[in-house]
């Protein structure tokens, strides 16, 4: 994969006049900003942390309510990404501010136990991400990770998001056609900032 075009196209697409910026179309944008993020962090490139908190940013404005937790999920893993802690923290408590933790979806409680997780509540990460755990509709490794994140198991963390680079690298449909393991990237941002040492296993989907 050649990076830098991808980015660039990620790029024109993200500055692309929409008409109207209405739900949809900032939605389109906010996608095309994590791509370029995605892109350039993928060719070692040191400004995908601004376009990271584009990508936040865009899909925190698309938001109008109802049960798309697709953004908040987004927003929350791109400021990880950024690396921006004030964003991050902000981003967490709107999250949770939604009922994200209690949601009755899946999809749902998982953006909750991301954001109770970037707030350092792991105790009650752990709950949400419990109730994850043995579902037919969430993936199994991710709810792992999760679990293991707020209960400070190493060993268990490891091998979980070990399972999830491997899912990534047996997809074929990628958000934006960006074959990049994000959410493990994320899973990782969260383990160091409880001090885990551990590095992603080397990968095609990974930088």
């Amino acid at each position: 994969m050649d990076w830098i075009p991808f980015a660039s196209a990620a790029r024109r697409r993200y500055e692309e006049s929409y008409g109207e910026l209405d739900e949809r179309a900032l939605v389109r944008k906010g996608n095309a900003a994590y791509a370029a993020a995605l892109g350039l962090l993928m060719a070692h490139d040191g400004g995908a942390a601004d376009w990271f908190r584009m990508a936040a940013e865009t899909w925190r404005e698309s938001w109008q309510g109802g049960e798309s937790w697709g953004r908040p999920i987004g927003a929350v893993k791109a400021a990880l990404l950024a690396g921006d802690d004030a964003r991050v923290e902000e981003l967490a408590r709107w999250s949770l501010e939604l009922g994200t933790a209690t949601a009755s979806s899946p999809i749902g409680r998982y953006a909750g136990a991301l954001a109770l997780l970037a707030l350092d509540r792991d105790v009650e990460a752990r709950h949400v991400a419990e109730s994850l755990r043995d579902r037919d509709d969430f993936p199994r490794d991710v709810a792992d990770a999760l679990a293991y994140l707020s209960a400070h198991d190493v060993v268990g963390y490891v091998e979980a998001v070990e399972s999830v680079v491997a899912s990534f690298e047996t997809r074929t449909e990628f958000l934006e056609d960006a074959p990049v393991a994000d959410t493990a990237l994320v899973l990782d941002a969260l383990a160091k900032r409880r001090g885990f040492t551990e590095s992603l296993p080397a990968s095609p989907v990974l930088p």
